[in-house]
Formats: C-alpha cells, structure tokens, sequence
C-alpha cells in the first residue's frame, strides 16, 4: 500500500461543508484483501480500539462497522473509522468521514476524515496507518514494525491537550457558530476572531473586543481592587501591601489572626495561602508568595464558603460554589491513593484544558497535610474529606457546585457594581459568605478579587447541578440583537470572465458608497489598491479580505485550484455566482470531464445562505442543472431575450437579469416579481465596447444581478457599469484596447478555447481589415485542449503568432506551439500564415512589426503587464520613468 497524498480542507469543499484531510492511498496487494479474508486481522483490530464495536457506519447503530469487518470491508475504509476513533480517543471528538474510490484507477481510494484540530487530525491519520500495518500478518509485504498504541494515543492525546482551544473559548466559539457568526483562530492559543470585516469582534479566552485594558489592569492589581471597592461602599477584607516576611508578620498581628497570605498581581490562585493562625505560617507563606511576585498581600482572612460570581454586561449570568480539592477518605487507600483515584477522572486534565484539572502535590498541599497531621501515606477513615487546597479554584483541582438559582438579589446587585468599579465588560466576582443566598448587607460576607478573564469552566461543566449557557451573554454583548456578524459578500466562479465581473461589481459597490475588498487573479485589493499580488482567487486570499477590520463588502473571485487544493476560506457567502463551465484545465487534480468541472465549481452555490442568491447563467446547460443544489432563491442571467425558461422563471415571480431588444439597442433589464427595471443599454457600457464585446454583455448581466441581489440601488448598478471601463487601469489584462497606432491593439488573458470563441464574436464585429492574432496555451492543458484552441484561432485570425508562455508545464520546448499550429491548420489557415516566436514579447512585437493600418492585433497574455508595457511603448523610445505611467494599473 502506498500513501500517495496527504491533503488538508480547512473549509468547505468537495468533500463536505467542515474541515477534513483527504488521504490517497492506493492499496497495491492489498486491494484483493479485504478484511474478512485476512487471517487474524479483525480480533488484532479489535483488541487494539475496542471502541470501533460503537461505530454504527452505514447501519446506523452500534457493531455496525463490526459487521462490515466480518463480512469483509477495504483498508481504506477501515483506515478512516480507525482514524475518527483514534481522535475521539484523544480527546477531540469527531463523526464524519467517507472512503470512495478514485474513478479509472483500480485500487486507489480517496480516505476523507473530519477533525477539530488540524494537528491532531494528520497525526491520527498517520497513527492509524502505522497501526494497521502493524498488525497484517507476517508474510504481507506491508506489514510495519509493531506500534505502541497506548502509548502513541497517550502523545495524541497530548497534543489535542497542548492545540485544541480551551473550555471558557470553545464555549463562546461554539455559541457564535450555532448563530451563524463565522468564527476564525488568529493563532495557535486562544486569540479568535468572531465575525468578518467593519463588523468583526475578538476574543482572547473571555477577555472580548470591548474589555477595557485599564479595567484588566485594575483587576490584576489586587489591592487597587480593593481600595476601589472599599471606596464605592462594597465589602472588601482588610489588607496592607507587605515588602518582607517580618512586615508580613506585623501586618497578621496588626490586622488580627488568621489571615491570607497572596501575590497581588497572579491569578488562579497561584501563591495564595489562607487561614495563616501563626508568624511561622506567615513567613512560611510570604516567602513562597515572593518567589512568584515582588508584590504580596496580607488580607483579613473571612470564614465561609468561597463563591464565584460571574458578571456579564449589566447582569449576574452565572453562580458557582467553588470547592478547594480534595479527596474522601474510604478506610483502606493512602492519601497518594486516593489523590491518583480523582486525577484518574477523564474530566481532569493539565491547566484548562478539559473541565476539571488533576490535583497536584505542591507546597500547599504539603502545608495542608502537616497542618492536618498527615502525609501521603495517611489512611483517611471512610467518609472524612481533607482539603488539599485552600482555594477552590478549579485552576488547582477544586470542583463547583452550581448555585446561580439561588443567589440573593441584593449580592448579584452587588457584584454587578464590583464589575463596573473596576471597569471591566466579562468579570468574575469572589464573594466569600456562608451562604450566597442571604444578603451581603444582613450577613457577614466580603468580596475578595474581581477577575478579567474569568474562566467559564465551573459554569459550562460544573461538578454538581445545572450547567449554564454563559457564552449565549458574552455573544449578545458583542453582537446585540439586531447587529450583522458578516459584510456583504459576493463570491464568483467559472471557467471565464471571473476577473472581470469580479472587478465590476466591486466597482459598483464601490459606487455605492461601500469599502470593498477584491480577490482577483492578479491580485488582493482593498478599497482600489492592490495591496498584495499575484493569484489571488484561493482561500488564503479570500480570508485576508474577510479578516480585515475595514472593510465593508468583499468579492471574492473563486477559482477550481484553491477549492480543490484547500476548499474554500468561508463559510457561507450571501450570493454565489457561476458563470459558466467549460473545458480548461481537464486533466488536473483528478477532474477529467465538464461534468466533473461543474461539480467543483457548484460548491459556490452550496455556500450560499438559505436567504441569500444564488445567480446563473441560463444559457449553460452545465450552470442552469445547479440551481437544484441550493435553498436559496435563484436569479438567472441571459444574452437570450426569447428564452421561454427564463420567461417562464419571471413570470412565476422569479428573479433574472436579461437583454431586451429595441429599436435603440440591447437593454440590460433586471425583473424582480412583477417589477420591470431597465438599467441601461448595453452599447453604453464601456466594457461592451459599443455592444460589440459580447463577453463582457454578459458579465454585465452577471455584474448586475450580483449587485442587484447584495441590495445595491438600481442608480448605483447603473453608474457603476457606466464608469466601468476595461482599460488596463481598471481591468488589467481583460480586454484591453489600445488606439495609439495606426491599427487597433488589443491585450487579453484568455487562455481557453471557449475565450478564444468570444474574443472571435469581438474580432469579427470590430475588424476593419485583417486580424493578427498572438496565441499561447498553458502547457498543462490536454493535447485535445490545446489543438482545439488553435482550430477555433485559426478560424478567426488572418495571421497567427504562437508563442509559449514562459511555465512550459512539463512539455517541451515548441511542443504546445506545434499542436497549436495543427490546429490552425485544420481549420484551413495556411501554413504560410503562421509564425512561430516562443518568446512571449519578441512575438507580440513581431505582430506590431507586422501589422498595417486598419489591422486588429489581439495579443493573448501569460504576463498581461509586460505585454502592455510592449504595446504601448512599441515605436517609441522608452523613458527611464516608464513604469509610473498612468497607463498601468493600479498598485
């Protein structure tokens, strides 16, 4: 068996709307093996994970993949179910996953597996591989050294501990998604953004985009805290800031025994020593409290029990009774025994990381045995519970008692005043009182810390009584009721004229008072300038627009190479556009035929919102089959004025974007039910040039219903294809006229036989007297591919200049300019008429060299700058400045 490819989707694409890893494996020897026929193979499986006997697989109940085993099933398959296990096992749960064969390659299979975690996820698809090697049978020629499996799920589950985000962010990342907020991790912690563009919020663990930094600091310095409290009339123990044991000594006498001893400016209890009755205790604990701080309290130690008070906005959310931890003698075990027997819990882990953490034997704990007369060895009669903490914080193995139910009016008052003295937005009060449920001002109680970034796990998860949605407030107050998470976002796919529809409905938006970000094949732009070049139409692209904190609407163009490299950097977009699919790029990544193109490109219009649009072209049958692959409303664009489907779709209420004839020209009209919206006429349009560019006709309609569909006006959809133009300032590379010479030039990226086809319905309405034509194809394309674009070449130019782009794509050098010339002459243009010039510059300027007045010189670019740069300096002598001209796009 052979693992030909490992690839990660980190957000929807072919293989499903969540993030997976797709593995390729060819089973080699081991496609004539399934399961049940080799010897031994599923008791090994079995005993190994054991919990695959839950896995229901397609009988959708548990000992269904059992089954599957014994009647015999194919390693892929048993790969993946081994993987999924494999990161339940490690904590980070996971269901879905498929194995399906890759068509025309007999044995080779493509093994899909949803994760949480990116790392967890490749490491247990590793994992499984290895282990299931491990145990085929001596004889296999596959068969792997033996592998520790306990051991490796142990380091698995590690790393799923070290990588998967905590229990206080995990709750509010998954409340946004459970509202439809995108959310996106900024780093490997817990720094996340909630939302896209103007209206994005962070949070870092529970600290949000609106904490106020002052009241962070406040917070962290325990006695402001407490002179800020004690100040607005709030109950605060006593305290006095120590700079050495014997002034902490004078302070306990001074303030009364017992007392607490605590580091002023740590968190989670770190340092922190209560119930100090003696000067040794004190030392003792002061010393311990200025390893970790230069600053330590001495405070008025309050009987009663320690109480969480967590404080969201203007309201109490949450009430936790904390515990410190301990363990619960049962007669027969030691101390070290029982301690073990509560970290065995599952819910335990290091830190945060799960809801619950493992006691440690420290300093304190050590305290709190010779306090007590104890050690580790100590048999604890059955029943009786020590104390191995003198805090309850769950950061040091205490465990909570929810009691938000029955908090008094008068503390939650009062502990909403804590959190705005101190200034904080998310805040946990401590309130230490006998009981929560009796008011502050009758009963004896204080409040000793107010925390930033309080923790949420004693509330989502508390040990005993009801856990609480405490994320549900966090997202209210970052997002209110009412409030948009996401901008509008528009994203485009086809096999031609994304750039530029693209580019037009930015403009139009643009037009409409929007700041708009743009993904395009040459680049990222926000607001008009390029900010980043290069292809941009991938995921990683796409996220630098979403994620930027000033814009307000994005275009994304979307093309088949980032959906199949990555998926797509979204997850849902308000409208989805597909403009057409035909053959280009067949043959690569897997996708073989148009059908299978289609498939690729439809996943735009999957993404998009149930109340979103979803815009086709109903002139290609390929795009008109999509629109049963989404909720949403569907609106259809068309060149036809007579297509009865269309015709039929708006008269049942439906949306579209058409040509009307008229006496005067073509009327680009938008319908919307009973609504009847002329826009303009299409010879107006500057892209269209005079109507003739019929190309761009259509990724006007396309541009228009787009906009129409993200809610712009129809005088903003107007003007913006008024003042849309297709200069190389605007659209760089797309249609690009130059009329400086005595004959017309013009410069296009097209690339493809169906491109080449519209640029001859331009060629035909605008030539005056010859057409010379510089033609390139990628050399990637098929050999059908590539001779199809020079038949359809051959029959538009009069004249055809091949050259090759300067990426020869695995062929040699002059091979894709002789298929090429085969196909132009096919189509009957002369031998005679065909130059061959590789290099992409000397033949353009062959073509210039060549050309007389009247001709019409179209130049196919693979470097639409240079290109440019050669047409428009070409008779002239170049200025040392000529890279600033206005000529140029924009940078």
């Amino acid at each position: 068996m052979k693992l030909l490819e490992t690839r990660v989707y980190r957000g929807p694409s072919p293989y499903g709307f969540r993030p997976v890893v797709r593995m390729t494996l060819d089973l080699e020897e081991l496609e004539a093996h399934p399961s049940h026929v080799i010897p031994g193979f599923v008791e090994r499986l079995l005993t190994g994970v054991p919990t695959l006997e839950e896995h229901g697989c397609c009988y959708g109940e548990p000992g269904g993949f059992v089954r599957r085993l014994h009647d015999g099933t194919w390693f892929g398959h048993i790969a993946e179910h081994v993987a999924l296990e494999l990161q339940c096992l490690a904590g980070t749960p996971v269901t879905y996953g498929k194995t399906r064969g890759v068509p025309g390659k007999d044995g080779v299979y493509h093994v899909i597996v949803s994760y949480e975690e990116e790392r967890v996820g490749l490491r247990a698809c590793d994992l499984a591989l290895r282990f299931l090697r491990s145990i085929l049978p001596d004889g296999f020629p596959d068969r792997a050294a033996p592998v520790e499996l306990k051991g490796e799920l142990e380091q698995l589950t590690r790393l799923a501990e070290k990588v998967a985000l905590g229990p206080s962010t995990r709750s509010i990342v998954d409340e946004a998604r459970r509202r439809g907020i995108p959310t996106l991790r900024l780093n490997e912690l817990s720094l996340v953004q909630l939302g896209w563009g103007v209206h994005q919020q962070r949070i870092q663990a529970t600290i949000t985009s609106k904490t106020s930094h002052i009241g962070v600091e406040i917070a962290q310095d325990k006695e402001l805290t407490a002179s800020l409290l004690g100040r607005a009339g709030l109950p605060t123990p006593r305290h006095e800031r120590v700079q050495s044991a014997d002034e902490a000594v004078e302070v306990a006498e001074r303030i009364g025994y017992p007392v607490v001893v605590k580091p002023m400016d740590l968190s989670h209890g770190r340092g922190v020593a209560l119930n100090l009755a003696d000067a040794a205790a004190v030392r003792d604990a002061f010393d311990k409290a200025y390893e970790l701080t230069n600053y330590v309290l001495v405070e008025q130690y309050c009987l009663g029990n320690d109480h969480r008070v967590l404080v969201i906005g203007d309201r109490v959310v949450a009430v936790a009774e904390r515990v410190p931890g301990h363990v619960v003698g049962d007669g027969a075990s030691t101390i070290k025994a029982l301690v073990d027997r509560v970290n065995s819990d599952p819910r335990r882990g290091v830190g945060h990381e799960k809801v619950l953490t493992r006691i440690e034997i420290d300093h304190q704990a050590s305290r709190l045995l010779a306090l007590g007369g104890h050690t580790l060895e100590t048999v604890l009669p059955a029943g009786q519970m020590f104390a191995l903490r003198s805090t309850g914080n769950l950061s040091t193995g205490g465990t909570a008692v929810d009691r938000t139910d029955v908090i008094h009016p008068d503390n939650a008052e009062i502990a909403v005043r804590a959190a705005k003295v101190v200034g904080l937005d998310v805040a946990g009060i401590d309130i230490v009182c006998a009981d929560i449920s009796k008011s502050l001002r009758e009963k004896p109680g204080v409040i000793v810390e107010v925390n930033a970034a309080p923790g949420f796990r004693m509330h989502v998860a508390p040990t005993e009584g009801k856990p609480r949605n405490v994320a549900g407030p966090v997202i209210d107050l970052l997002f209110p009721k009412g409030a948009p998470a996401r901008i509008p976002t528009a994203a485009i796919t086809g096999t031609n004229g994304k750039t530029t529809t693209s580019r037009m409905v930015a403009h139009i938006l643009k037009m409409s008072g929007k700041r708009v970000g743009l993904t395009t094949t040459d680049g990222v732009y926000v607001d008009g300038e390029r900010v980043l070049s290069g292809d941009m139409t991938g995921p990683w692209s796409a996220r630098v627009v979403l994620t930027d904190p000033t814009l307000e609407a994005a275009v994304l163009e979307t093309a088949r190479g980032g959906i199949l490299r990555e998926g797509l950097g979204w997850d849902r977009c308000d409208v989805g556009c597909v403009l057409n699919v035909s053959a280009d790029h067949l043959g690569l990544r897997g996708v073989d035929t148009v059908e299978e193109m289609a498939f690729i490109k439809q996943l735009v219009v999957e993404v998009v919102h149930d109340h979103g649009t979803t815009v086709l072209n109903a002139d290609d049958p390929l795009t008109r089959a999509m629109a049963k692959s989404t909720e949403s409303r569907v609106m259809w664009f068309s060149r036809n004025p007579q297509d009865e489907f269309v015709r039929e779709h708006v008269q049942g209420g439906g949306l579209a974007s058409v040509i009307e004839k008229g006496v005067n020209g073509d009327m680009l009209t938008l319908y919307d039910g009973e609504r009847h919206m002329p826009i303009i006429w299409s010879h107006l349009i500057p892209a269209t040039l005079e109507g003739k560019a019929q190309l761009n006709v259509e990724n006007a309609l396309a541009a228009a219903a787009i906009a129409y569909a993200l809610g712009v006006s129809l005088e903003h959809i107007r003007q913006g294809l008024r003042t849309f133009t297709t200069s190389f300032f605007q659209a760089p590379g797309r249609c690009n006229v130059f009329d400086e010479h005595p004959f017309r030039v013009i410069v296009d990226y097209g690339h493809n036989p169906a491109a080449m086809a519209a640029m001859g319905e331009l060629v035909r309405s605008m030539r005056k007297r010859r057409a010379l034509g510089v033609v390139s194809a990628a050399g990637d394309r098929r050999d059908e591919d590539i001779f199809e674009l020079g038949r359809i070449a051959g029959g538009v130019f009069d004249v055809l200049f091949l050259k090759e782009d300067n990426s020869l794509r695995g062929r040699e050098v002059g091979e894709t300019a002789a298929i090429l010339a085969r196909g132009a002459e096919s189509a009957g243009l002369a031998r005679s008429a065909i130059r061959i010039e590789l290099d992409e510059l000397s033949a353009i300027r062959r073509a210039l060299g060549e050309a007389e007045p009247m001709d019409l010189v179209v130049a196919f670019a693979d470097e639409p700058v240079s290109a440019w740069k050669e047409v428009i300096y070409y008779g002239k002598e170049r200025a040392s400045s000529a890279g600033t001209t206005s000529g140029e796009p924009a940078r």
